[in-house]
This record gives C-alpha cells, sequence and structure tokens, in this order.
C-alpha cells in the first residue's frame, strides 16, 4: 500500500462544512487503499487572532509563551478533522508535534525541523489508521512546544512525507495549482501541470503565496513530489518534481513579482577595498537581509554608488543603522524608495539558451518601462521597476515568452 501525505491550508479548514468536505477528500484516498496521514493549519484567521491576544497582554513576550499561544489553532483543527473522519466511518487519530514527536532546534517562533519519530506513527499508518496531525508545531530540546513560522504547516507536511517515505504530499489551498504569472494581473496566465523544484522554489521566494519556501527546499532535499491543488474543486493541480521528471524544459515557465521591495542608495562611498564589507556587515548585523545589489565606480574610479534592496519593513532600519555608521562609511547622499516592484523570469531553460535576459530588457524597454537594479542567477533574471508598471511589465514578459494562453 502506498502512503500518501495531504495538507490542508487554513482556507480549507475554515468552518466546519469545509472540514468535512476536507474528510472526505481523505476518505477517498483510504478508500483507493492508501495509508494517509493528515496535516492541518489553523482554521482561516484563527492564528492571526491568537497573535492579537499575545500582543495585547506583552509587547515584549517570552517566545516560549507565544509559541504555546499560536499553536493552539492546528491543535483545535486537527481534532476536529480526526472527529470528522471517525463520523465517516474512517479511523483516525490526531496527533500533536510534541507526540510524534517533530523535532526542532530552540529557535522559538521560526524552529528548523530536527528529526520525526515514525515509530509510533509508522505503526499505526500501517494498522489503517489515518494520523491526523496539527501543523506549524514541533518540540525543542528542553521539551518546550515550538513553532515553525508562518506557512510552517507545508513544511511539516513535506517532513512528514519523507520520513514516512510517502509517494506523494498533496498540497490542498485555495488555489488550483501553479500558474505562469499570477492570473489575477495576467489574464492570460495559464496552469502547468509540473514544474521544477527550482523554479517553484525561486517563485515562492518571489512572492508567489502558493508554497512556503522552507517547504520547497525541504523537497527538493529529500525528492518530495509535491501536488498543489485546490480543495474547493476537482481540477488536476500542479506536481512540483524534480528536473529529471520533465522531459522538455521550456525556455521560461513563469514570471513572478515582489511587491516587498525597498531600495537604498549610498553616493560617493570611497572606492576602497573593503568598503562593501563595511557597508553590509553593519545591516547583517542587524539582521537585515539584502538582496539585489549594483554598484557604479565614478569616472575618477575614486568614489563609487552602491545600491541595494532590502524588504520594505526593513527600510526604516537599514536607513537607521547607516546613517549611525555615516562617519566610518563616508558617503554622500543616502538615497531611499519604496515604491518599486522585483519582476523576474524564471526557468530552468535558460540553463541552454542564451538571449533571455536581451528579450526582457526589449520587451520593457519597447513600453517605456526604465530598470533601475538587474541581479541574476543561473534560472532567473530579475529586475527592480518602479511600482506604477507592474502590471504593465507582467503582462508584457508573459506574452514575449510565448506563455499567453491560447
Amino acid at each position: 500500500m502506498t502512503r500518501l501525505v495531504q495538507k490542508f491550508g487554513g482556507t480549507s479548514v475554515a468552518d466546519l462544512d469545509l472540514i468535512r468536505a476536507a474528510a472526505g477528500r481523505v476518505k477517498r484516498e483510504v478508500d483507493a487503499g492508501h495509508q494517509v496521514a493528515v496535516v492541518v493549519s489553523a482554521m482561516a484567521g484563527v492564528t492571526n487572532q491568537l497573535v492579537e491576544l499575545a500582543d495585547s497582554v506583552s509587547a515584549m513576550y517570552d517566545a516560549r509563551e507565544y509559541d504555546v499561544i499560536v499553536s493552539t489553532g492546528e491543535q483545535a483543527s486537527a481534532g476536529l478533522m480526526a472527529m470528522a473522519l471517525q463520523d465517516l466511518g474512517v479511523p483516525a487519530r490526531s496527533w500533536m508535534g510534541w507526540q510524534i514527536p517533530l523535532n526542532t532546534d530552540d529557535v522559538h517562533g521560526r524552529a528548523r525541523i530536527t528529526g520525526v519519530g515514525m515509530d509510533e506513527l509508522d505503526r499505526r499508518l500501517s494498522s489503517g489508521e489515518v494520523a491526523v496531525v496539527a501543523g506549524f508545531q514541533g518540540i525543542g530540546s528542553g521539551g518546550r512546544i515550538t513553532t515553525l513560522g508562518r506557512g510552517g504547516s507545508d513544511t511539516t507536511a513535506v517532513a512528514l512525507a519523507a520520513a514516512t517515505g510517502a509517494e506523494r504530499c498533496d498540497i490542498y489551498t485555495d488555489v488550483d495549482g501553479v500558474y505562469t504569472s499570477d492570473p489575477r494581473i495576467v489574464a492570460r496566465a495559464r496552469k502547468l501541470d509540473k514544474i521544477t523544484y527550482e523554479e517553484m522554489l525561486e517563485m515562492a521566494s518571489l512572492g508567489a503565496k502558493v508554497l512556503q519556501t522552507r517547504a520547497v527546499e525541504l523537497a527538493m532535499k529529500e525528492g518530495v513530489r509535491l501536488q498543489v491543488l485546490s480543495s474547493f474543486n476537482n481540477s488536476p493541480g500542479t506536481l512540483v518534481v524534480g528536473e529529471e521528471e520533465i522531459m522538455e524544459q521550456v525556455l521560461v515557465s513563469g514570471i513572478a513579482y515582489s511587491r516587498d521591495e525597498a531600495k537604498v542608495t549610498l553616493t560617493r562611498v570611497a572606492d576602497r577595498p573593503g568598503v562593501a564589507a563595511a557597508v553590509f556587515g553593519p545591516l547583517a548585523e542587524a539582521d537585515i537581509n539584502v538582496d539585489m545589489i549594483v554598484q557604479n565606480v565614478a569616472a575618477d574610479e575614486k568614489t563609487t554608488d552602491i545600491t541595494f534592496t532590502v524588504t520594505r519593513r526593513d527600510l526604516q532600519r537599514a536607513v537607521d543603522v547607516l546613517e549611525k555608521n555615516r562617519d566610518h562609511l563616508g558617503f554622500g547622499d543616502l538615497l531611499s524608495a519604496s515604491d518599486v516592484v522585483k519582476v523576474s523570469v524564471i526557468g530552468v531553460g535558460m540553463r541552454s539558451h542564451a538571449g533571455v535576459a536581451q528579450s526582457m530588457f526589449k520587451a520593457l524597454a519597447d513600453r517605456g518601462i526604465n530598470i533601475q537594479v538587474i541581479s541574476t542567477s543561473e534560472i532567473k533574471v530579475s529586475v527592480l521597476i518602479d511600482e506604477e508598471y507592474t502590471e504593465l511589465a507582467l503582462r508584457a514578459l508573459h506574452g514575449a515568452y510565448g506563455l499567453d494562453a491560447d
């Protein structure tokens, strides 16, 4: 008998009717002869309510107690799902992270999984019982409840799939797959049948909300086949698989964008060895992540302008850190802007094809869209542009690479 892991997100278990509907999907897999483990998120909106409660009690809360509070949403969902399955005649039992145990490090609020205890869970699955596991939570080395960070239930599901040797991990959500671009903006975006781990990882890191980045990383590392599909219809989903499973690699698989961008420019910085370390060292110490970077050396070769991006929520902190170090860094002006967006062209086919970047630059230039910053990787080209051109850029690039649906 093959094993499956089914994960249901918050919108898929938002009320009792939806929980019963999700239980029906689990039952169909059980009836088909599969051994099934189910991972559930908290009901939609519940985690936010719990976070607000914690914040209302204490602005400087103890992270260990915060995890105790916010992990209870998944506990309720797991119990309700197990009861719904039992009501359908399916043997089921709920499991909390500490009962499995799903072991993590001790970084409360964003813990990382270190191992999954499988002895009892394996016995229960082999006996035909459905294991309903509370996502998002685990147990640290000190025996305290930990949480994995927002979207952590995806990571729980992938970890269980790897530990149980599942044939596939199905992620049920409110979208019916992965699209070539945001269908809310690009009307002619089309759903992909398959996408590689690397492409999905790039899309997730660039703002696509379909899957959590850490979950995709873990799936790629462990070779877990993922399927993204909707809880609200029965249409086929999108498989996230290894590159070897995709017979013909297309040049570009998708166009992604991220609005969570802000730009910082330091002018007239001394052009000398170690200047980049001097600029970015204090930012790293302040736990500010820097993304795109470009450096322009002046004609006199004595000064340089450095431009980089951070998340919008980190912009003011980044400015404060740099201003604090102004005398040491010796820059001229500090310019910042948050009305920018990062647009990216993604595809594993780029490895064996030239001209992808040129096509991107031409499509944007033809529409009068100025590029502020450029960054590349083996399967991605990203540009920073004015936010007002987001929709125009996405549609132009989608058409330029032949991704429009017929």
